[in-house]
């Protein structure tokens, strides 16, 4: 790199700054073995954040997200804050990042590595050697469509109102990037909706088809309705390659993807923005794992997709493709050697801590980088 590249790290709540300090490991590894310039910088958000400043997310620190190359983000949330007002739970801090940077499109791979195939709910042979993108809308459909509210009627009674709508350019943005993603894997991808039932899925796959026909014809687009992809992925899941789909279907099949892989500890993501006049996305990356607060500070938490996030930054925004190649080489090579955080825990494995794990993957990349 000609010059460092600026990184914000927000650890959050829970478990997130126990495998993040696994992930500056990492980091710190690239800065001292390679000469990869990284300059950190580190701020609050979620609960932590709220703690000390009674807001989710402070100003000071959206303007360092704004200002970055990326965001590194760990978890938010916990039992401690399920009783504040819903504009100050720790959940909107990430809610206002994915706003304010304009994070549209989000990533979430399923792979499953061969050496925790038999961690997986399915059968081995069903599910070895998978690797699905999941692409699910992120700004608009129903978590933030107008009207939304609870409602008190005259009768006594309450309705809660939420909207799902969509227009022309978020999904045809969302598309884009999905037919991108093929274009360098196994040029296929699902489009995935409920055009049966509702009127923003028709659209949906109206324009996406639009999209394919003007732009991307060399990709194989099929069409498929959520409920049967749901069903799909736990029947044939090798069918699928790229995904794309809406805000409350990529939340749910990204969910049932993850089951496939064994442990959500394993599965990074990555969401993106638009390119700016630079050729540079805001983004934003992060473990698919919640705050976990009933392990938190037991050096239980596996790190292991926080530090596949930090490889996903290395890929998607920085462009440095060999460097993250390394990355899952290094937690693949940890993997094969039989070492395991509680939660891929097998028989005959090692089981080592969440500091340990970080310690034994650089100690794959010192091997691998000879």
């Amino acid at each position: 790199m000609s010059s460092n590249r600026k990184i914000l790290m927000l650890p959050g709540d829970g478990i997130g700054p126990e495998v993040m300090k696994e992930t500056k490991r990492v980091i710190d590894w690239f800065d001292k073995r390679l000469e990869v310039g990284f300059d950190i910088e580190e701020g609050l958000v979620g609960g932590a954040s709220f703690d000390k400043f009674k807001t989710p997310i402070t100003d000071e620190v959206m303007e360092k997200a704004l200002n970055s190359d990326g965001v590194l983000f760990g978890a938010v949330g916990g039992p401690d804050y399920d009783n504040l007002p819903f504009s100050e739970k720790p959940e909107r801090g990430l809610l206002k990042l994915r706003k304010e940077l304009g994070l549209f499109a989000n990533l979430r791979p399923a792979i499953v590595f061969d050496a925790l195939a038999d961690a997986s709910s399915l059968k081995k042979e069903i599910v070895s050697g998978l690797d699905i993108m999941i692409l699910r809308e992120l700004t608009g459909g129903i978590y933030f469509g107008e009207p939304r509210g609870i409602e008190d009627l005259s009768d006594g009674t309450r309705v809660g109102i939420n909207t799902e709508v969509y227009s022309t350019k978020e999904i045809r943005r969302a598309g884009e990037v999905a037919f991108e993603l093929a274009s360098k894997r196994r040029g296929l991808v699902h489009s995935v909706e409920k055009s049966n039932v509702m009127e923003s899925g028709l659209l949906w796959r109206e324009e996406i088809q639009k999209l394919h026909d003007e732009n991307y014809n060399s990709i194989t687009l099929e069409h498929m309705f959520a409920d049967n992809c749901a069903m799909q992925l736990v029947r044939d899941p090798h069918q699928f390659d790229v995904i794309v789909t809406t805000n409350l279907f990529g939340d749910i099949l990204s969910d049932i993807s993850a089951q496939l892989t064994g442990s959500l500890g394993m599965l990074p993501s990555a969401s993106l923005g638009e390119v700016n006049e630079y050729g540079i996305r805001k983004s934003l990356f992060e473990p698919v794992h919640g705050s976990a607060p009933d392990i938190s500070g037991q050096g239980k938490a596996n790190p292991i997709a926080m530090i596949l996030s930090f490889s996903m930054m290395l890929r998607y925004s920085l462009d440095r493709n060999d460097d993250a190649d390394l990355v899952e080489k290094a937690v693949t090579k940890a993997l094969e050697d039989g070492l395991r955080t509680a939660d891929i825990m097998q028989p005959g494995k090692t089981l080592i801590s969440t500091e340990k794990m970080g310690v034994e993957i650089c100690n794959r990349l010192d091997q691998l980088s000879v």
